[in-house]
């Protein structure tokens, strides 16, 4: 947990120190809003039914739910917001519990990104999404297109997408789970 604190510690240190070579003043500094954004996929899902579009997850996708809550327990969620399929939701809930927090469900096709980013404006959002969408809704929020499609077995990745004024900074981090089977 002390490494998974530090990896995002240092990554929020390092984007706020990045060189910047425009000279604002000092005042002009603080009146900039930071916004992050946590995207992550769903965990693992129910695979017994290959028909199924809507499985839940499976044993190991409970374990990593709660262990996707325990890392981001000590980061004060302003909102979080999830697809509305069964596996996301479920995903979703531990952290919503945890921070006392109601999930707000988004349909990936239809998010206008400039709203979304204006409702969000300096809060800390975390968003649980597929492996096709997760990727696609950061490269909006970058504004390039600079993520392609997850494994589909990839359920560990956790994107930190950080803006502060025009000034994008990211990140790609990867979590294994020693989830039970």
């Amino acid at each position: 947990m002390k490494t998974i604190q530090l990896l995002i510690f240092a990554f929020l240190i390092t984007s706020f120190s990045a060189c910047n070579d425009d000279k604002k003043s000092t005042e002009e500094q603080i009146d900039t809003v930071v916004t992050t954004y946590y995207f992550i996929r769903h965990a693992e899902k129910d695979r017994n039914n290959p028909e199924n579009v809507d499985p839940e997850l499976n044993q190991r996708g409970l374990g990593r739910a709660m262990h996707w809550a325990e890392i981001l327990s000590d980061i004060p969620l302003d909102a979080i917001y999830s697809t509305d399929y069964e596996r996301t939701t479920m995903t979703a809930a531990p952290a919503a519990v945890k921070q006392d927090i109601t999930v707000q469900y988004y349909s990936p096709g239809e998010v206008n990104i400039d709203q979304f980013k204006a409702d969000n404006l300096g809060k800390n959002v975390l968003v649980v999404g597929h492996s096709n969408t997760t990727p696609d809704f950061v490269n909006k929020i970058l504004g390039e297109d600079k993520y392609g499609p997850m494994d589909d077995y990839d359920n560990g990745s956790l994107f930190i997408v950080q803006l502060s004024g025009n000034k994008a900074t990211d990140i790609r981090l990867h979590f294994n789970c020693n989830c039970p089977e």
